[in-house]
Order: structure tokens, then sequence, then C-alpha cells
């Protein structure tokens, strides 16, 4: 995601305080499960009926306003300003605030877009001021952190002591429960910044915790249909293993550049969705934690482009919002977001029917506020829920492995592994992609070393040690450590079947599987794990 480049140059923005039509909404209600049933009902109804009217029904009928997990962005520097605590001008309750990057003349100090400091934002933004009327009126707000454009903290800072020192800042200035990281561009790769930016919201989680407070931390990264970059993985395991309680990835589903004259915008980022939460499990599973499929879905969040993407060809229309949040109902998606409150309004004049890459408006056919109305109407909360739902990561693995109750042989270090090998591993069951020595299952891979291990899924209470098959009959000699066998001899050993490979004395079989191909003694049977070969 992007954001302008500031004017500097602008007049002041009325005080909203003195705004005469401006109205305490309803309080938020608890939600209950008969808001998702109603609301899928009402975007399939909208779909064939504009999608507008559905949302006003769903609104006028179903009691109070429900707090949303819609969460969209606002480009803050942006010009004009973007009022975002007016609700004529903005339906939802919360907001993302964006972007927080490193001031151009000190990296280790925050700004707003590179061109305010916070004390310049309040004066001339007046940004203090509107955040306090939104959290008046029941709103709230999260800072995003990053972006593609300007520098982000982590990247420009090298200096832990004062980066932790940035981050508290705006924690305490804007009395944050929610940082969002967008992490764009060569900063997804960057694993030093990875890491001080980890070590600074672990010192930070910490401190709110002794303090009887918490702190949310998203992740926002690039995705593709088939999920996140090798490199956005490595990023969230970095993350994870530094020690950040991590609330959640979100994942912007935009700017595919997957070719064609018109890609379908919401199939793509369904399933871009899906591919995020088999990685993601995969991941968690990797790192000691087991979560069911809807706890992972409570940890990622979506963020299109709404109208025209940056690619020509793809264009984010109102009818893909409507699929996206039934999507996101029925699968109870943690977070929805967009790209931006700004843009929601159609073009106008002499750019209304061609493409168009606005920060001011969609580029697509709409009527005003269409998308922030779509979402704003989702049924769940995500500024300020207190952390409920951060998973941290335990520094070693408890699982220790039992071989009576693991389905397939233990990993082993020294072992070496052929494709389709299939090992327990910290209660996890894993197979080789390909052949393998001393890569440590549950190890992350990057785009420079892959890990050759794919993740199968939990061991169970109900799993057992393998059972070996023979693939022979008739050896009943059993081996006698005295004796001198010559090559192709059978001997058995505690009931299995072995060939002996050359001349040997006193060597006995391995029962470690797999057996190596150095041992003197090749195995007459299979182990459930082993790959089928002719």
């Amino acid at each position: 995601m992007q954001t302008a480049t500031p004017q500097l140059a602008r007049p002041e923005p009325d005080d909203p305080l003195a705004d005469p039509d401006w109205q305490e909404p309803d309080a938020p209600a608890q939600k209950l499960s008969w808001l998702r049933l109603g609301f899928l009902i009402l975007v399939v109804a909208g779909l064939g009926a504009g999608g507008a009217a559905a949302v006003v029904h769903y609104r006028d009928n179903a009691g109070p306003a429900v707090k949303s997990w819609a969460v969209p962005y606002v480009d803050v520097t942006l010009t004009p300003t973007f009022e975002f605590q007016d609700p004529a001008v903005n339906p939802a309750n919360d907001v993302a605030l964006a972007f927080v990057v490193a001031d151009p003349e000190d990296g280790c100090a925050p700004s707003w877009g590179g061109a305010y400091t916070p004390d310049e934002a309040a004066a001339s933004l007046e940004l203090d001021r509107r955040i306090e009327q939104l959290r008046a009126a029941g709103g709230d707000v999260m800072l995003s952190v990053g972006g593609l454009t300007n520098t982000e903290l982590a990247v420009a800072c090298t200096d832990q002591a004062r980066l932790t020192d940035a981050y508290r800042q705006l924690v305490r200035r804007y009395q944050l429960d929610t940082l969002d990281l967008d992490i764009e561009g060569t900063a997804v790769a960057d694993q030093a910044s990875l890491q001080r930016r980890a070590l600074a919201l672990k010192t930070l989680q910490a401190e709110r915790k002794a303090a009887g407070e918490n702190l949310d931390v998203w992740m926002t990264l690039p995705v593709a249909p088939t999920g996140l970059t090798v490199d956005g993985i490595a990023a969230v395991r970095t993350t994870l293993e530094g020690g950040v309680a991590l609330r959640g990835v979100n994942v912007m589903i935009m700017d595919y550049g997957t070719g064609g004259s018109s890609p379908d915008m919401l199939e793509l980022g369904e399933s871009a969705l899906e591919a995020t939460h088999k990685q993601l499990s995969d991941l968690y599973l990797r790192l000691g934690v087991q979560l069911t499929g809807p706890e992972v879905w409570s940890r990622i969040g979506a963020t299109p482009m709404i109208g025209q993407n940056d690619i020509d060809a793809e264009r984010f229309t109102v009818a893909d919002a409507q699929g996206l949040a039934a999507f996101a109902v029925d699968n109870g998606l943690g977070r929805v977001s967009m790209w931006s409150l700004n843009r929601d309004a159609p073009c106008t004049g002499t750019f209304t029917n061609v493409v168009v890459h606005s920060n001011t408006c969609s580029g697509v056919s709409q009527e005003k506020l269409a998308f922030s109305k779509v979402f704003a109407d989702l049924p769940g909360a995500i500024v300020g829920d207190s952390g409920r739902d951060a998973v941290t990561i335990p520094e070693q693995s408890s699982v220790t492995d039992d071989p009576a109750k693991s389905p397939y042989p233990v990993w082993r270090l020294t072992a070496q592994y052929v494709r389709g090998y299939k090992v327990v591993w910290h209660g996890v069951v894993y197979e080789a992609k390909w052949a393998n020595q001393g890569t440590d299952p549950s190890a992350g891979g990057d785009s420079a070393t892959p890990t050759p291990w794919s993740v199968i899924g939990p061991v169970t209470s109900t799993d057992v040690a393998p059972s070996p098959s023979p693939t022979v009959t008739g050896v009943t000699d059993q081996w006698n450590p005295e004796t001198v066998y010559s090559r192709g001899q059978k001997v058995l050993f505690e009931g299995l079947p072995y060939e002996a490979r050359w001349t040997s004395t006193g060597d006995a079989p391995s029962t470690e599987y797999p057996i190596s191909p150095d041992d003197p003694w090749k195995p007459l049977f299979v182990v459930p794990g082993e790959p089928v070969t002719s």
C-alpha cells in the first residue's frame, strides 16, 4: 500500500467539535451468532440489488449498532484531509491510521509520512484532537507503521534502545491498544530489521503486561493467490520466535499481476486467504502450537485495494466487497481492512470512464462510501480487544516425542531421508520434499534456503508406534555377534529380517529408522513412513 507525498502547505481543518450534525452513535452490542446468518442473507440479497439497501436494512433491523471488525485504512497525510472522526464521511467504528515511518533526518524518530513529527501532525492536521473525537463517539484507532513508501523505523534505526523508545512514544502518545506493522518491499526479507522490531515490541508488550494492559500486534504483508511468499512466512516466524505475541497476519489481497484481461479479484483473494490459512496452520505447528481451523482464521486479516488496483486490469468492485464480507463472516476472519477510506468515492469529471489510479477516488462504478458501508456492518471487534487471541510461542517445544506413540519414526539428526519419508518431531508429522540430512523439520526456510520438510499435521492421542512389515519369509537364523557373515546372508534380529550388504562380524543390525545405507545390514521389511519404491 502506498501513501501520497504530503503537501506541507495546506489550510487548517475546521474544528470537528463544532459540527452541528454530530450525533453520538448507538452503543456497541455483544456479538450474537444470529447476526452472522442475517448478514449472509442480506449480502446475498445485496448482490442482486446493488448492496447498499441491504446494508441499510441490516442496520435498521439488527437493534443497536454492533461494533465493527472492519478497520479501514486512512491515509493521514493525504490532501485533502480525510475527516475520519466524522460519521457522515466514515461509517466505520475503528480506523487504521497510516503511515508512521522514520523521520528522513533522524531514522530513530517517528514521523507521519516523513513530513510531520507527531507534534506537527497535532498542530497542522489536528490529528490528536480528531482521534479524541472518534474515541468519544465509541470508536478507536490502530496505528500502521511502515508502508511501501518511505522507510520503516526498524529498517532505518539500528540503535535498539532508540527504536524501542520510538515505538513506545507512539503507544503512549496515542494511547494505543493495537499496532499494525505494514512490512513491504525489501523490508520483508530484512532479517536484521525484523529481529530489531521483534525485540522492541516484545519489550513493549512486557511493559504493558506488567502495567495490567495489553498491546496487540498485527503484521500486514503482501500475498499472492498461492499465499504468503517464502520471505513473508519467514518474517512471521522471526517475529513469533522473537517473543512477540502476534494477534494476527493481515494480507494485502491486491496487485497480484497474474495476467488476464479481467481477473476475478474475489476468487483470487479467497485463494490467497485459503493458502495463508494453510501456511499459518503449518507454521504454528512447527513452533509447537496446535491451533484449530477457526483459531487460525481468527488470526488472519484481509485488505483489498478497493476499486482500481495498481495493475491496470485488476479492479476490486463493490460486488467483490460483498463477497469478501460474506467470506469473512462464514470463516470467522479476524479482520477486514481496505485501502483506503480516502478512495471510497467515484471518480468524477474527465476520469469517469478511463482507468484511474487515484488516491482520492476508486476508479470503478460506485456510490460514495459504498465499500465502507459494506464492511462497516461486519459483526465483531478488533481494535483494543485486549490481546485475548494472541499466542505466545514457547522458547523451546515442551513436546517430547514418545516412539511408542508416534505413528512414524522420530526424526534423527544423523539420519538420511529420501523424498516422501514421513517423520515425527515435537508432536508434528512431517514429510520430506527432497533428500536431506541434518535439517530440523520444525525449522523455517527462506528464499535462499527453503525447508525440505512439509507439515502433514499433529500427532493424535490415538496414534501408536509404527509396525514394520517384512517383505520376505522363511528367514529363521538369529543374528549372532560371534558369527562372520558374508554378503547376501539373511538373519533375524528382534524379530525382523535383514540381509548382509558385505562381510561383517559383531555389527548388530540397526533398529533406528530409516536405516542408513552405510549400515552393514539391509532391512528386508518396510516401516510406515517410508515412501513406496519400485
